[in-house]
């Protein structure tokens, strides 16, 4: 396994949409599944899409309640049940942090890492990962979806305001 290169904002990979994923199964995809988990973990991410690591492909990989797990070629759905605002941040846009409001919880259905078909719900936490990584695969940032970019800082700048506020 081996640890990739991350695009930060700006690489226009991370602009465009990403091309379905043809043989789920082949080995340099499998490979790749493997090194975007390492290359998750190494940089204390829970998800992690294949355009940030510089390949336009509609794959990306969490780390899920039972470790890291893998989508390819994923549809998400937002269920009904409203809208929740939290705040996220990207492996792309080291140290920028941003409150971004989202569906709370979603269904999706792809490939897993070993090219199975899978579905399921996700709530919560689970569900915006989903949702962000997904928008990854569609050239879409977190801050293209916040609100007010007003509220954008750096993680530590935030942590210290909310101390004094305390």
């Amino acid at each position: 396994m081996a640890l990739l290169k991350i695009a930060r904002i700006g690489h226009p990979v991370l602009r465009q949409v990403a091309e379905p994923v043809a043989d789920p199964l082949a080995p340099d995809i499998r490979r790749l599944i493997a090194d975007m988990a390492e290359t998750m973990q190494d940089a204390g991410g829970i998800g992690l899409a294949a355009p940030q690591v510089h390949l336009p492909l509609r794959l990306f990989v969490w780390r899920g309640a039972d470790g890291v797990r893998a989508l390819i070629n994923p549809e998400i759905l937002p269920l009904h049940g409203g809208e929740e605002t939290s705040w996220e941040g990207c492996l792309s846009i080291p140290g920028l942090r941003g409150p971004v409001t989202r569906p709370a919880s979603v269904t999706f259905r792809g490939l897993d890492e070993n090219g199975e078909p899978t579905e399921g719900e996700a709530t919560g936490l689970a569900a915006r990962v989903l949702q962000h990584e997904n928008d990854h695969l569609d050239g879409i940032i977190y801050l293209m979806r916040m609100n007010d970019l007003a509220m954008l800082g750096y993680q530590e700048e935030l942590a210290r305001a909310a101390e004094r506020a305390a």
